[in-house]
């Protein structure tokens, strides 16, 4: 038989063998487990992985199988993936995506609603007019947010990698600040006429960009324009009898439908 191996996955321990670690040589656990990674124990020897110890028992039994074995009613796909990712276990991320293109075929009707909101906001900074000269200015912004609630979790996610935040340099998903799968809130600012770049970082404001446009999103006009492309891509359609149509035009609701 092949050995037995305890790891310590976030807390939870897990018994199998060293065979089911390796089975995808390629892999960061079959890299961790064939002797070309440095491994950690935890105070009674086992091997100690930082990560989400309930969520590994999907990524052991695909281990063991070779096969996605999930209730019907999972919701915790969007962890299981970025799980899946971590351990670099290819054939199980290739699963995850069938299996999301499976559900996403099963989903029937589904809504779509975001209300809006903008306000101006003074910012104050300082410019470096010369060495060791330095003046403080300050500049209106606009500070927009939207919550977004949508009864399909699937398309919520898909909405949440299009759309990104640049923040201290880096563009990031939206997708990776959700913790409800059908509900997140969206605030980010339009870019502001002479504040330095370094003060985007130090006062944490946010800006947002859309992908694969590579557009950036300075008013909600252009939000309501690429959020219609996105959802109606995706079956959705403006329903006709909600909002008002005033506050449609002004931006500040948005509801879709979608009947399948």
């Amino acid at each position: 038989m092949s050995e037995l191996v305890t790891l310590n996955v976030g807390g939870k321990l897990y018994t199998t063998s060293l065979a089911t670690l390796t089975r995808y040589p390629d892999s960061m656990l079959g890299a961790m487990f064939s002797s070309t990674m440095p491994t950690k124990k935890d105070s009674h020897g086992n091997c100690f992985i930082d990560r989400d110890g309930k969520i590994f028992r999907h990524v052991l039994n695909f281990l063991r199988t070779s096969n996605l074995d999930l209730p019907d009613d999972y919701k915790e796909m969007k962890l299981l993936k970025r799980e899946a990712d971590f351990y670099q276990v290819q054939p199980l991320l290739e699963a995850l995506n069938e299996k999301e293109a499976e559900m996403s075929t099963h989903e029937n009707n589904a809504m779509l609603n975001i209300t809006m909101d903008q306000k101006m906001q003074t910012v104050h900074f300082t410019v470096r007019e010369a060495p060791q000269i330095y003046s403080l200015s300050s500049s209106n912004m606009d500070v927009f947010t939207a919550n977004i609630f949508c009864t399909s979790g699937l398309f919520l996610n898909k909405l949440g990698t299009k759309l990104c935040y640049f923040f201290n340099g880096n563009l990031s998903t939206v997708c990776s600040e959700l913790e409800d799968q059908n509900h997140v809130v969206l605030q980010w600012v339009a870019t502001v006429d002479g504040l330095p770049e370094e003060e985007y970082t130090r006062q944490a404001l946010k800006r947002l960009w859309v992908l694969p446009a590579n557009k950036q999103i300075n008013s909600f006009r252009v939000f309501v324009e690429e959020i219609l492309k996105i959802a109606m891509s995706d079956g959705f359609c403006v329903d006709s009898t909600h909002p008002d149509s005033s506050d449609f035009m002004n931006n500040k609701i948005i509801r879709l439908t979608r009947y399948r």
